[in-house]
């Protein structure tokens, strides 16, 4: 180690949203520092940081997420936080990332990553082919309603956020027949009671960065370099590098209805990429194979491959 260990009078602060999830994640990430340096849960601190994506009046009042501003808004205040040394890392879901990083920050560690796959959740409903004709749907996700709207034009979408137990109280309560979570949450919480049916990839395919966790550090930050070169996992970062290079060649937010996955096999990378209109009248998608150190450039040029095929306006907000 280039410093010393942290200690439990001098502990490595982790910072995180406050939401059941984002903790877990933190916890997870705490616990592979724990066990590859052999040090005690007490040499660590988790901070819990509210960002303006966690604003609860916001959250109430069921506002589209591109109204409040879509870039950063769930990592802004954290990542303010490091650069003023209040915390040491940050623990984030990757599918939340900006494809860049604020100036003296680096994001170059990734946990294993879970589940890709989108989660159809309904009390009444196995799938989304179940659901009748006109039925509600809720969701944040201008991905998932533009794939929704796609496959399904006859279903209504609606604005639909919250934590589970806010989304399944509002099923309940018959807001809507169906709404969609991540698998990967689901399976991070322990919530096998959840009414959930994983969607197979061919039908929904998920957000770039799906299911990856992705641990945050300040460049100059040596120790932070070490310790979390320890807990990194190179598959998952050839992959989410492959897909988060197409989503920057589509100047892509998390507000954007971009799906990519990228999936290994020996020294070779698959890329499958799908963009669409948000209203879910058009849908391009393609997939792109080659090796796994060219995943960056197979990124690249699957997006501008589907871009060849759509005009300037396919991505407007309308």
């Amino acid at each position: 180690m280039t410093q010393a260990y942290p200690t439990p009078d001098a502990p490595l602060k982790i910072g995180t949203r406050g939401s059941p999830l984002a903790l877990a994640q933190a916890r997870e990430t705490r616990r592979r520092l724990m066990a590859a340096f052999d040090l005690p849960e007490a040499a660590f601190e988790i901070v819990v940081i509210h960002t303006t994506g966690d604003d609860r009046a916001l959250i109430d009042a069921d506002r589209p997420l591109k109204e409040i501003g879509n870039k950063g808004l769930f990592t802004k205040e954290i990542e303010e936080a490091m650069l003023d040394g209040r915390i040491d890392i940050a623990v984030h879901s990757m599918k939340d990332m900006p494809v860049e990083q604020p100036e003296g920050l680096v994001l170059d560690c990734n946990l294993p990553r879970e589940d890709t796959r989108d989660a159809f959740v309904s009390v009444k409903f196995k799938s989304i082919s179940d659901l009748p004709k006109g039925a509600v749907v809720g969701t944040s996700s201008l991905r998932r309603k533009s794939q929704l709207l796609n496959r399904r034009p006859d279903l209504e979408v609606v604005e639909f956020r919250g934590n589970v137990q806010t989304r399944l109280k509002k099923l309940q309560e018959g807001v809507a027949e169906a709404t969609f979570l991540a698998m990967a949450g689901l399976n991070r919480l322990g919530m096998d009671d959840v009414p959930a049916t994983a969607i197979p990839t061919e039908d929904m395919l998920n957000a770039v960065a799906q299911g990856a966790i992705g641990i945050e550090r300040r460049a100059d930050d040596t120790r932070a370099k070490e310790m979390l070169a320890a807990i990194h996992d190179p598959e998952t970062g050839q992959r989410l590098a492959a897909e988060r290079a197409f989503l920057g060649a589509l100047d892509g937010s998390c507000e954007t209805p971009i799906a990519a996955l990228a999936t290994l096999d020996g020294d070779t990378l698959t890329l499958r990429g799908e963009i669409l209109r948000t209203d879910g009248s058009q849908s391009e998608a393609d997939q792109i194979t080659g090796p796994i150190a060219e995943g960056p450039e197979l990124g690249r040029k699957l997006a501008e491959g589907l871009l060849s095929r759509v005009g300037d306006d396919f991505f407007d907000w309308k």
